[in-house]
């Protein structure tokens, strides 16, 4: 019977260190089993800015219009370095192909070549500032906010040359070419005034002004191409060698004026207009005062 009670107490032990082994193998199951396996979720990207988004259009834009170009146009108009050896003539700049940073082509030079011409040179110019300025902001920011001579002047020239003829058979896409090709050239013409702003100490051109009829667009047109060539000239350090601009500075004083001036300012102010009108007097006009 003793026998019999160790046996009964040894059982009755070893039971219950069995169920204290299970209890413990219960709660820790989980460290037998295989975790379940979490989704994988990518990193999100970076959102581009919109100042990337901008200048990967324009790049685009510039990019796919040349590659349409002739290989003897391009190589004849491949931007180069300031600095390269050339005469200051008259013929040399309104032949030169843009630079980086660019020509400075004051007012009277532009003139002097866009009038005999029918304005053909004028194209010229247009392809020639915005490659320059294509080329300075890309060196200077690594983003471009136009797209260059190429992007801008090409889809232009391409939207007339082939909706005239369209437009003259009374095609539908003729009409809808000219108006797009149009629209296009003016906002390209907005967005330059704006960067030539950006360039400067303070704005000097009121960017809308481009919308309106003439001769209140030229009279933009042709502050920016002052202030545009002003801007090169000091970048490449040439002021030393600037004889003035007779055409700018003192036969049409509106050209040069700064800061820049409302439209009711330059209506009602005659002394800015001519070399003839520089001693008039104001106009007292109450439609003429500005509101602030």
């Amino acid at each position: 019977r003793p026998i019999d009670d160790r046996s009964s107490r040894l059982v009755e032990v070893m039971t219950r260190r069995m169920i204290t082994v299970l209890f413990f193998l219960a709660g820790s199951c989980s460290a037998f089993v295989a975790p379940t396996p979490t989704p994988f979720r990518r990193s999100p990207l970076p959102a581009k800015k919109t100042e990337d988004l901008v200048s990967d259009f324009c790049q685009g834009t510039n990019e796919f219009w040349s590659s349409l170009a002739v290989e003897p146009f391009r190589k004849a108009v491949e931007i180069r370095k300031a600095g390269v050896e050339r005469s200051d003539d008259f013929f040399s700049i309104i032949f030169a192909p843009p630079e980086s940073p660019g020509i400075p082509r004051p007012v009277w030079l532009v003139i002097a070549a866009s009038v005999p011409t029918g304005l053909l040179w004028y194209g010229y110019y247009k392809f020639s500032v915005e490659e320059e300025l294509y080329q300075y902001e890309l060196e200077t920011t690594g983003r471009v906010t136009g797209c260059g001579g190429y992007g801008t002047l090409l889809p232009f020239v391409f939207g007339i040359l082939a909706g005239a003829p369209l437009a003259l058979v009374h095609l539908p896409p003729g009409d809808l070419l000219l108006k797009a090709a149009s629209l296009w050239i003016l906002l390209g013409q907005v967005n330059l005034y704006r960067r030539v702003n950006q360039l400067l100490p303070e704005p000097v051109l009121w960017e809308w002004w481009a919308l309106l009829p003439p001769p209140l667009d030229v009279v933009v047109g042709l502050r920016q191409v002052h202030f545009l060539a002003e801007y090169w000239r000091s970048v490449r350090g040439e002021d030393d060698d600037y004889d003035g601009d007779l055409v700018a500075e003192t036969l049409f004083p509106f050209i040069a004026r700064k800061p820049r001036f409302t439209l009711k300012e330059f209506l009602r102010t005659p002394s800015m207009w001519f070399w003839f009108t520089k001693d008039w007097d104001d106009f007292d006009l109450a439609f003429l005062k500005d509101d602030f």
